[in-house]
């Protein structure tokens, strides 16, 4: 099978007229019964690279996700784009699931989502043998492996699907796994030679901030109320903070709600359901929250509190911006949240817990960098990139730099020399020619780079080597003893004279007093017109969902609805255009959406305010009254040749305008002559050859018709 009926389905069913990166490759390689791994960021498209095969192939795609929410989620989702979709899970009744069972025996659907827990029951592996499966799908695959951040102990049970079906593909998906996990996915999964896909990391959609953890409340309070209406998530370490928070949150006037672990599951249910309906729009949440919701209007996420690790930050803030348009993130960093967490990891004798230690060190780091952080946020999962977002804190307040080029290039040849068998305190005592025992013991004295940088503190060697580290010159080794292993970036700088630029350590000393972030720019008038006619949309959005009792991001995302308010959409045709709208969401919610459109279109020209499209919509609304195309002219103060420009315009976007009246019999006849014998004929041609004597709008007017007749 090729990628044509793929894209065909793209289109009908979620509205986009091209694949992103990689996702048409993906589909290629399951077409070709190839297990595969796909490791893209929250927000990448994942879910497009299995629901398109099975909506395509003949059988079932079974999908094993580890959340219940996520599932109604995505179940609703499909449903409401017109897929035939259906879950399994702990929360159905006896009769629910035989009617579940009777559609998939009788082959009526496309995609059914089930529990890690029920996919290894008895009864549900006999179900899954009586049915066509074309395709299995391992969401959140991080969760089978102990080096994750997500460990989830039933998902180890999963290897029984290569077992039991050799010849049906797996794909693997995740947003956060470092180079051990994906190992281990593949490991654990038995997957046959997979094919391997990394997608960019990089969200270019999403700004990147850490702030001092000094007067969080405020901060909070300020950055709030700079996003009116606007749906964000603030996670926070413990219960008590979150309920803390909400509550003064509430006291500010900022509706908000929390929830954790300790909430009944009623309760967070019902926090949960009103997030994703938009009732509530600011959640106070440990790090449980969000992980099962698809709501793809996250418009920023806060992090009160540091995360542990990089991996569970970054698929964090990936909650935010899902749909795409712009979303902020904010972290709060203070020493005393590490220290927490710290110890938070050594009581509980976390599994890995030097790993864990180690890992938490990364993050600490990345909050302390002054490098771009996005670039730290990619190089960390093996993606090597020189140039600076332009998003973050650090891109926006650049600090200064030299020339360290010499200085990198002693430390990685010290790691190159010690056969990448060192940590970074024993690399930095050799660099510095210190005479512990190891580095003799060892004969690390005798290689060419021992106090090589004996000019420097040690303080000093941990701030470059930490650079170094975020601009993926070289890695840690958490599987062997936390030693350092050179990258290709690492090879460029050694023997390829790629030059390499470090931050000073004056602004090191001075970052660490930072400014708050400017308040919001004004707005020009046609942002304000566009911001205007999206809260229109966004209100008649949230009408339509609580009538269907769906999520309103379901009906459109925020990206379509701010595409709908620039473009201003307000015919078929245009409102095709759309990205995220296909067929089903066009026949469910087109007409009631262009209706707001030309609604505001007319009131705003009205007011003496042009807006692209305005002048066809007036035409047309006059028109729809009765008036002759001379009759508009004369009211609108127009020459009536225009007049018949806007009915052809309006002809030719499928609206319903009788243009053949205008159009005298013979003259058609004539036009369609000249036309058939050169179908590339323009105006003008024909024009000339009846030296005149057509009327230019009959002429226009007539290839319209013949325009939409081939």
């Amino acid at each position: 099978m090729n990628l044509t009926k793929a894209k065909e389905a793209l289109k009908e069913y979620f509205g986009y007229d091209e694949f992103r990166p990689m996702q048409g490759e993906i589909i290629q390689s399951i077409y070709d019964k190839k297990d595969v791994v796909v490791l893209m960021p929250t927000g990448g498209g994942k879910s497009v690279c299995f629901q398109i095969p099975a909506v395509t192939m003949f059988g079932t795609c079974v999908v094993v996700s580890p959340l219940i929410a996520l599932m109604k989620d995505q179940v609703e989702g499909l449903r409401s784009n017109g897929i035939s979709a259906a879950f399994l899970n702990s929360t159905l009744g006896s009769t629910e699931f035989m009617a579940i069972e009777n559609d998939l025996l009788l082959g009526k659907i496309d995609l059914l989502y089930v529990s890690p827990e029920k996919a290894v029951t008895q009864d549900f592996m006999r179900l899954m043998k009586s049915i066509t499966i074309n395709l299995v799908a391992i969401d959140e695959a991080h969760c089978i492996s102990s080096w994750g951040h997500d460990f989830r102990p039933e998902y180890t049970r999963l290897k029984f699907i290569r077992q039991n079906f050799p010849d049906i593909p797996i794909v693997a998906l995740t947003a956060t796994a470092d180079r051990l996990t994906r190992k281990d996915i593949e490991e654990q999964l038995a997957l046959t030679n997979p094919e391997r896909f990394t997608a960019s990391f990089d969200r270019p959609n999403l700004s990147l901030t850490v702030r001092p953890g000094r007067n969080r409340m405020e901060q909070v309070i300020e950055f709030i109320r700079n996003r009116k209406n606007q749906a964000g998530i603030i996670y926070c370490l413990s219960r008590k903070n979150t309920e803390d928070l909400s509550a003064k949150l509430n006291q500010n006037g900022i509706k908000s709600a929390y929830y954790h672990a300790g909430l009944s599951s009623q309760m967070r249910s019902d926090v949960q359901e009103d997030f994703i309906n938009d009732n509530v729009p600011v959640i106070c949440a440990t790090v449980a929250f969000g992980m099962g919701i698809d709501k793809s209007n996250v418009r920023w996420v806060i992090h009160y509190n540091m995360p542990k690790n990089i991996e569970g930050y970054y698929q964090e803030i990936g909650r935010a911006g899902r749909d795409g348009a712009k979303a902020d993130t904010v972290l709060f960093y203070s020493y005393g949240d590490v220290m927490i967490l710290r110890d938070i990891l050594t009581k509980n004798e976390s599994e890995n817990e030097n790993i864990q230690l180690s890992k938490l060190e990364r993050m600490q780091q990345f909050a302390d960098s002054l490098i771009c952080r996005r670039k730290i946020l990619l190089n960390y999962f093996s993606e090597n990139t020189d140039g600076n977002c332009g998003n973050c804190d650090i891109c926006k307040n650049p600090p200064q730099h030299f020339d360290g080029t010499i200085v990198v290039q002693k430390a990685l040849s010290a790691v190159y020399r010690t056969r990448e068998k060192v940590g970074m305190n024993l690399l930095i005592d050799i660099l510095r020619g210190s005479r512990r025992r190891e580095i003799i013991e060892r004969g690390y004295d005798k290689i060419k780079t021992y106090g090589a940088g004996s000019e420097f503190s040690t303080y000093d060697w941990q701030m470059f080597l930490q650079q170094m580290l975020n601009l993926g010159l070289m890695e840690i080794a958490y599987d062997k003893h936390n030693v350092l292993r050179l990258t290709e970036g690492a090879e460029e700088v050694l023997f390829k004279k790629r030059k390499v630029e470090l931050v000073k350590m004056t602004s090191i000393m001075e970052h660490r007093s930072k400014k708050k972030a400017a308040a919001a720019p004004k707005k020009s008038k046609r942002e304000r017109l566009r911001d205007e006619l999206f809260e229109k949309l966004r209100a008649l959005r949230k009408q339509m969902a609580q009538k269907k009792g769906i999520p309103p991001y379901l009906i459109f995302s925020d990206a379509s609805l701010e595409e709908m308010a620039a473009t201003k959409p307000s015919t078929v045709e245009d409102f095709l255009d759309i990205s995220g709208v296909g067929k089903k969401k066009l026949q469910d919610y087109g007409k009631p959406f262009m209706k707001v459109i030309q609604d505001y279109i007319l009131e705003q020209s009205g007011q003496g305010v042009r807006i692209k499209g305005s002048t066809h919509l007036v035409t047309f609304e006059l028109y729809k009254k009765g008036n002759s195309p001379e009759e508009i002219a004369e009211e609108r103060g127009l020459n009536p040749v225009t007049i018949y420009s806007h009915l052809a315009a309006l002809y030719d976007k499928g609206e319903a305008v009788n243009i053949r009246q205008y159009i005298p019999a013979r003259d058609f006849e004539g036009i369609k002559s000249l036309h058939d014998n050169n179908p590339k004929i323009t105006p003008k041609e024909i024009f000339d050859i009846n030296e005149g004597s057509l009327e230019y709008h009959v002429i226009r007017l007539s290839l319209s018709v013949l325009k939409k007749r081939n």
